[in-house]
């Protein structure tokens, strides 16, 4: 199985019917954070995501996501380099597949998947949670609401959804605000909580929060500003890629790191004890803080910035799916289907497949999947890691593109604490996202690996090498 450790040939044909056009780069550095930013979506992942790690972690939380967000710059460190090397909209399997070969990057692939399809469904769903002031709604019919409304804004050409993301991450920035303006003026406890080690179990009896559940939560914590990664998902048309690929990623991960962190020590602060604080319910305590009003207008902000989440990540999945058809991974009706652009310049048929099983997923019990995903990301993470302790030999070793600093300390580094991080998540999730690794390990045998001539050709489109 040599051809699993060659990086592949990117030599990308003359377009043809068979061999798709790159899509059409329309949007510059601004567009790409406001749409990436947008991924990471920090109100809805503050009050969706949040609460949960304030349940487990307690005043340990703000400490273990600015541990994941330090691990997060080293992780962009590599995302820029190897972006701005392999500008695809195939993402993590582009890059990967190219510097450690075609398995490692049909694995990358299969991890990018489960994240992308398990995500949007999930955060959807909590958008019933925040309309609650208006209208009560059934939290699956509300997720799959948002996710087929997600569906119809992703068809549309991707600079106005640049601007549709814009306004709605405006209004989420100012909901994140005035949570923390609210914490901050209502403080409990000094900036030591925040180092304090404390969570209420299940009868308000406070427990310590020990070294070891700060590691198994440090997965969910790289998840929450994971969603920087949509850049380079978007590198293939983002004007000028070799410069502006590392601009968005490095920006979106600074700017959407203090959008989540500072509430999150805001709300740790603010809470009147720790049972309220494990508690979660962040929307509570903003209406305690303040008025019925305030907590109203918080609530709603919120709701948007689920909506605008879905938006993008519809948009993110899609050109995943497209990008994977060009590159032809899949029997041939299936390629020539998920490869099609319609009017607006956006694959259609990729956007349906990503948006309505979406909405689908949100009549499914997905109390495990928020731990099948953070095994993911940490997966995922860790071989981009090793592509980029890859990504300076050979023909790339002189090829212009920017450079992290600290190579190759970085990504060897970096690799030790992921699969470190991994060994301390739960059995269950590690067996259920090995499983369906493992399933996609016997489709890259049974079928891709015998035609590689024909399938997983993973291309860079020609206007990316200038």
């Amino acid at each position: 199985m040599t051809d699993t450790l060659r990086p592949v040939d990117t030599a990308v044909p003359e377009a043809t019917d068979s061999n798709p056009k790159a899509l059409k780069r329309s949007i510059g550095v601004v567009g790409g954070t406001l749409l990436t930013l947008s991924c990471v979506t920090p109100a809805s992942t503050l009050f969706v995501v949040v609460p949960d790690l304030f349940g487990t972690l307690g005043t340990a939380t703000a400490l273990t996501i600015a541990i994941g967000s330090l691990l997060c710059i080293a992780v962009a460190f590599c995302y820029s380099e190897l972006g701005t090397l392999i500008p695809s909209a195939g993402g993590e399997y582009a890059m990967v597949s190219t510097m450690a070969g075609r398995l490692a990057g049909w694995l990358v692939f299969v991890l990018s998947l489960l994240v992308v399809m398990i995500v949007p469904p999930v955060i959807a769903m909590g958008t019933a949670d925040y309309l609650s002031p208006v209208i009560h709604l059934d939290p699956s019919i509300a997720g799959a609401g948002v996710m087929l409304l997600a569906t119809l804004a992703g068809l549309l050409d991707l600079r106005a959804n640049a601007w549709i993301t814009g306004i709605f991450l405006v209004l989420e920035v100012i909901a994140a605000a005035v949570v923390a303006v609210l914490g901050f003026a209502h403080s409990e406890r000094g900036v030591g909580s925040l180092v304090s080690m404390q969570v209420a179990d299940a009868h308000g009896h406070t427990d310590t929060v020990t070294a070891m559940l700060v590691v198994s939560g440090l997965a969910i914590a790289l998840f929450v500003t994971q969603g920087f990664s949509t850049a380079v998902y978007l590198s293939e048309e983002l004007e000028h890629p070799r410069r502006n690929v590392a601009r968005t990623v490095l920006a979106t991960l600074a700017i959407s790191t203090v959008i989540i962190l500072v509430p999150v020590a805001a709300i740790t602060m603010g809470a009147s004890n720790i049972s309220e604080l494990s508690g979660g319910d962040i929307s509570s305590m903003v209406t305690a803080w303040s008025n019925s009003a305030v907590g109203t207008f918080v609530s709603l902000c919120v709701a948007l910035a689920i909506i605008n989440a879905g938006i993008v990540m519809v948009i993110q999945n899609s050109r995943v799916l497209f990008a994977s058809a060009r590159d032809k991974a899949w029997p041939t009706p299936v390629n020539t289907a998920f490869a099609r652009l319609g009017r607006f310049g956006s694959p259609w048929v990729a956007t349906l497949a990503v948006g309505v099983p979406g909405a689908l997923l949100c009549f499914v019990n997905l109390d495990t999947l928020y731990g099948v995903t953070g095994v993911s990301v940490t997966g995922m993470y860790l071989l981009v890691a090793v592509a980029a302790l890859l990504s300076r030999r050979g023909s790339h070793k002189h090829t212009p593109a920017w450079r992290m600093p600290l190579w190759p300390t970085m990504p060897v580094l970096l690799i030790a604490v992921l699969a470190y991080i991994l060994t301390q998540q739960e059995t269950s999730y590690l067996l259920w996202t090995g499983g369906i690794t493992a399933a996609a390990t016997l489709y890259w045998a049974f079928y891709l690996r015998p035609r590689k001539d024909t399938r997983w050709l993973v291309s860079i489109p020609e206007d990316a090498r200038a």
